[in-house]
């Protein structure tokens, strides 16, 4: 008996077949003829009808639409939008629609539910929002910022302590207070200017919310319960963005800091507003390193009066000795005699 030889070369690897073949047991075509009814869920055979799978999930390409490319009114999204934290519950209500046209019932029903008072209060929250977003974009704040002003603005809508509070002093509070948190500072003028709230308005109102929020334990995210106190804006907060605003350069913009830092550890202009002591050091240190700014041009870009500022500057001038750092002087980048005159 002859025993057949193997054949030269490596033996083939042999796997199992996993390519499975769905046919229909009943046309038996090859290669079968089957359709995919994604409306249905089924696969049914093109020739005979007959159902071979359910259940059958959609791999499809899920599509956005827009307003202006719905055509037909045949939104192909089988999803709604994505939830919003911020609101309440998860946003998964059932729609009615308004039916057929022509009728009554549909139409009837759709309208009573657009009615509810839950769907009153998101509507007005998200005007609310989509109104902080625009007025914190106005003043190009970050994200950070548009995100902590919506959720004081939420927590505080519908809080006994702020009944009666218009919607603009809430929203300009939250915002104010978002800036704080945030270590983004603006002034209580500009959040007056941007919202055109009264300022003791929104002082009183941004009062409340802060005791508000503190009770519910909304604080600053790097600072414990124990170690919160009440936010200060203090001038170099503001330093910066107003020596931006008027074209100041680093080197004056760090002596303008300097200054004021010093001013508060002296005690030179205590009792004055941070912007106040901001505006009278820019002025200060502007005219030492022979940039000098006008009072009347830093009071615009400030929001405080020119005379605020020669006032505060001649409180400073009295006591530049203990505010100027002589260095300044040695290295010849700044002269006194170039300082503004009193």
């Amino acid at each position: 008996m002859s025993v057949a030889s193997r054949p030269n070369g490596p033996s083939p690897d042999f796997h199992p077949d996993l390519n499975l073949l769905l046919q229909c047991p009943e046309c038996k075509i090859s290669p079968p003829d089957l359709v995919e009814r994604f409306s249905e869920g089924d696969v049914v055979c093109g020739n005979c009808g007959l159902v071979l799978g359910d259940r059958v999930v959609d791999t499809r390409s899920e599509w956005r639409t827009f307003s202006n490319d719905d055509q037909g009114n045949d939104d192909p999204s089988r999803v709604g939008d994505a939830g919003n934290p911020l609101l309440d519950d998860n946003q998964l209500d059932t729609l009615i629609a308004s039916g057929a046209p022509g009728s009554t019932l549909g139409r009837d029903l759709s309208r009573t539910q657009n009615r509810s008072a839950h769907d009153r209060k998101d509507t007005a929250l998200q005007d609310a929002f989509s109104r902080i977003s625009q007025m914190c974009e106005a003043y190009s704040l970050p994200k950070m910022v548009q995100d902590a002003a919506k959720q004081a603005f939420k927590l505080s809508y519908e809080d006994k302590k702020l009944k009666g509070k218009s919607t603009e002093s809430l929203m300009a509070a939250a915002i104010f207070l978002a800036c704080r948190h945030s270590g983004v500072a603006r002034t209580f003028r500009e959040m007056c200017a941007l919202t055109s709230v009264p300022k003791k308005e929104i002082g009183r109102t941004f009062k409340i919310m802060e005791k508000l929020l503190l009770e519910l334990g909304i604080k600053p995210s790097h600072m414990s319960s124990e170690e919160y106190q009440p936010l200060q804006t203090t001038a170099e907060d503001l330093m910066r963005r107003f020596c931006s605003h008027l074209g100041l350069s680093s080197q004056i913009t760090r002596a303008a800091e300097h200054i004021a830092r010093r001013t508060k550890e002296e005690g030179t202009l205590a009792g004055r507003s941070p912007t106040s002591i901001a505006a009278a050091a820019i002025y200060f240190a502007s005219g030492l390193f022979g940039n000098p700014q006008t009072a009347s041009k830093i009071a615009d870009r400030a929001g405080v009066s020119e005379g605020t500022i020669k006032t505060s500057y001649k409180l400073l001038w009295e006591a530049r000795d203990k505010l100027v750092d002589p260095e300044w002087i040695k290295s010849g980048k700044a002269k006194m005699e170039d300082a503004p005159k009193v």
